[in-house]
């Protein structure tokens, strides 16, 4: 990022840049802290000049911050102890339709509904915050309400909620970050997207010279960004295979608190979808994406094959009489072997996929493809060093950028679908279009606000070829597919 682009993010940013140093990470990685509560932290001690007290943020983390270890020693505090304990964590709010009880859980820590309460005056204070979604992250205070055996019913015991504040430290104005795009060139926004990731965007011409097989860097950029697109856009469904060290856990695990990236081998439909034994929601009612890292070697249980594709076409989802909808996209993350990638996509790369995922109808409602192997391989000079977005603030642009049906329609306005277009090409290339529009071009309100060529080069036609990819895969899988292309879209003229 050049020093007139930094100057201006600061200017137009103020507290919400950071200057984020990973080249010197060690502090960051021995306190195990994700990107998004890092900047936090960044943003409440840094001074001005991006300078902080390491003892001083130490002794904050180990006070407020705890690891899943340190649960039973909290949980002594609170119940043997009858401590009033402080944590920052991230808590969900039940409210059960029967009794009217208020409860919670602390997904982190493994603190159920049935062990906690919330009482209605605290409830009256805090439910502003708590019941604005599913989860949410802040400062909690939590007590003990202790046993009564002469109670009739009895009462048991119960670690409750004494008070909450939002963890976010600032109100987010998402009129004003789309406006104020425009005092930047798109280069330069790219630019700040990737050091809101953590990225540093003159790392990818540095690698360019180093490995002349890649790719041109704008390309490399480009490919990082598609994987920011599910965190603007609901149920965009990804599929990304790469080369080893590319950084695609990173991205998808600690950069934004909105989404859950899975390492387990083994997933059910009680843990994606719906527990029925435990009456609780799965992953997909409580974050805006799922990942699905080292694909290959996750195993489904039987009889995921029509959950999991009745959701990824209409967004709903039934587990014995219990029947939901949710907005959470998913994503497909895998290794990819060097012969099958030097082919770029026109070799079968689905192969070693679980056989979940060897049906053509499953692949067919994925919407795009990422090409993992245009993004160089992890080193320092790919990290961010120098003043970037806040990614706590970023990635929580992006999540209330979700609800913004308004960039759909700024896509339905310019792409003009031919008839008799096949309906999922037509949806997943729209989709990935809209998502490109918010991430790049946020100041867009109407149809007029973006030239043509800008639509195309960095919306429309990264789209089409996210989509093509999967389109050719699926000629490979299955013969109904084979030799069909994408519809002959048209982009119309807008006055």
């Amino acid at each position: 990022m050049t020093q007139e682009t930094t100057e201006k993010l600061r200017k137009c940013f103020e507290s919400m840049a950071v200057f984020k140093d990973l080249t010197q990470a060690s502090l960051f990685k021995t306190l195990g802290l994700p990107s998004f509560m890092r900047d936090w932290l960044l943003q409440r001690f840094e001074n001005e000049d991006g300078v902080f007290d390491a003892e001083e943020m130490i002794a904050f983390v180990h006070d407020f911050i705890p690891k899943h270890g340190d649960w039973p020693r909290i949980k002594e505090r609170i119940v043997v102890g009858f401590e009033r304990v402080k944590l920052l964590a991230k808590i969900i709010v039940n409210i059960d339709v029967v009794t009217g009880d208020v409860t919670f859980s602390l997904p982190d820590f493994g603190l159920r509904n049935r062990e906690t309460m919330i009482d209605a005056e605290v409830w009256d204070k805090c439910r502003g915050k708590l019941a604005s979604g599913h989860e949410t992250w802040g400062m909690l205070e939590l007590g003990y309400r202790p046993p009564d055996d002469t109670a009739r019913p009895k009462l048991p015991g119960k670690i409750k909620l004494l008070s909450f504040r939002d963890f976010c430290p600032y109100t987010i104005d998402l009129e004003y970050y789309k406006d104020v795009r425009k005092e930047f060139t798109t280069q330069e926004w790219i630019d700040i997207i990737l050091g809101a990731v953590d990225y540093k965007a003159e790392g990818y011409v540095a690698a360019k010279a180093e490995n002349a097989e890649l790719p041109d860097p704008q390309i490399m950029k480009h490919t990082m960004l598609s994987r920011v697109l599910p965190f603007a856009e609901k149920r965009l469904n990804l599929i990304e295979l790469a080369p080893m060290g590319t950084g695609k856990s990173y991205l998808f695990g600690q950069v934004s608190r909105y989404g859950w990236l899975s390492t387990s081998d083994k997933m059910t439909r009680a843990k994606l979808f719906y527990d029925v034994g435990r009456r609780e929601p799965g992953l997909v009612g409580q974050n805006d994406f799922i990942v699905l890292d080292e694909i290959q070697k996750t195993v489904f249980e039987d009889g995921m094959g029509s959950v999991m594709q009745g959701y990824l076409e209409q967004g709903k989802f039934s587990i014995g009489n219990y029947s939901a909808s949710a907005d959470s996209g998913f994503v497909l993350c895998g290794n990819i072997p060097p012969e099958i990638m030097k082919q770029d996509g026109y070799a079968y790369m689905f192969a070693n996929l679980p056989k979940l995922f060897h049906d053509a109808a499953m692949i067919d409602r994925f919407h795009g493809f990422i090409k993992g192997w245009n993004i160089p391989p992890m080193n320092s000079s790919l990290k961010i060093d120098g003043w970037a977005l806040n990614s706590e603030y970023f990635t929580a642009i992006l999540h209330q950028l979700r609800d913004d049906s308004s960039y759909r329609h700024v896509v339905d306005e310019l792409v003009e679908v031919p008839p008799g277009s096949y309906e999922r090409d037509t949806e997943a290339v729209k989709l990935i279009s809209t998502a490109f529009l918010k991430l790049l071009f946020p100041n867009v309100r109407t149809p007029t606000d973006i030239s043509e060529r800008d639509f195309v080069r960095f919306c429309f036609r990264p789209a089409m070829k996210m989509r093509y990819t999967i389109r050719y895969q699926l000629g490979l899988m299955n013969e109904q597919y084979r030799g069909k292309d994408l519809p002959a879209f048209k982009i119309r003229k807008v006055v």
